[in-house]
């Protein structure tokens, strides 16, 4: 019994340890900095992501139902969706949230390199994913583009994006899936779940995610290992 203890608490110790390392990992300048200017390219070669101008267009499908409302762009990164969000004229108010101050403070160095931007209609707001500052069906919709396999706590981050959410709200978000290509090679499949504290989710492992939440009307699109999921706060 105390064996088994100790072999659940050390693997706990690893699971926060991993975490931590993760979230150092994407607060660090560097990466803050790399971020628009290589990192996230790389995702269309490694990932087969479409790229931000093309992931933009696919969303927008998703969100049509919630045109016009406010939209939290949930751990933006450097603001590369939140400022097509912004610019784009389809929403009333565009929030932008990370964790990491770096990458909050890159979004704003962008922004200000802007001309016109619609500085009236955008907030900048640091806070976790798993405790969002906002009033219980208050947002109209929640992107995460490219962020969940770095939550520590998936379930807890989707639990609390559904909260926030209005009823009738879209969640949209992408991320790499686990479930792609790499599952066919045993050594790399048995890996991917949890490296280095991301967590890579299956197509189904995120499709029970959203409906242990509430969300209803899971829809997603898939290329290698990328997938954008969409779903809805029940009415």
């Amino acid at each position: 019994m105390r064996k088994k203890t100790k072999q659940i608490i050390d693997h706990l110790s690893k699971q926060t340890w991993d975490n931590y390392k993760a979230l150092c990992l994407v607060r660090l300048p560097l990466i803050s900095f790399l971020y628009e200017r290589g990192w996230r390219q790389a995702f269309t070669i490694v990932g087969g992501f479409p790229g931000a101008e093309k992931e933009f267009e696919i969303m927008k499908g998703f969100l049509k139902p919630v045109l016009g409302g406010n939209i939290l762009d949930a751990s933006c990164g450097s603001g590369l969706f939140s400022r097509l969000f912004a610019k784009s004229g389809l929403f009333s108010l565009v929030v932008a949230l990370d964790y990491s101050e770096n990458m909050l403070k890159q979004c704003y160095e962008f922004i200000q390199q802007e001309e016109n931007f619609p500085k009236e209609n955008f907030t900048l707001v640091r806070a976790d994913i798993s405790k969002l500052p906002f009033a219980s069906n208050s947002i109209d919709a929640v992107h995460a583009g490219a962020a969940i396999h770095c939550w520590p706590s998936p379930s807890a981050a989707i639990a609390e994006i559904t909260r926030v959410l209005r009823p009738g709200g879209v969640f949209v978000a992408t991320t790499f899936v686990r479930d792609g290509p790499l599952s066919y090679v045993p050594f790399l499949s048995g890996i991917t779940k949890d490296l280095g504290g991301f967590s890579f989710l299956s197509e189904g492992e995120l499709e029970d995610l959203c409906r242990a939440s509430g969300l209803v009307g899971f829809k997603c699109i898939r290329n290698r290992l990328f997938v954008m999921i969409s779903a809805t706060k029940p009415i």
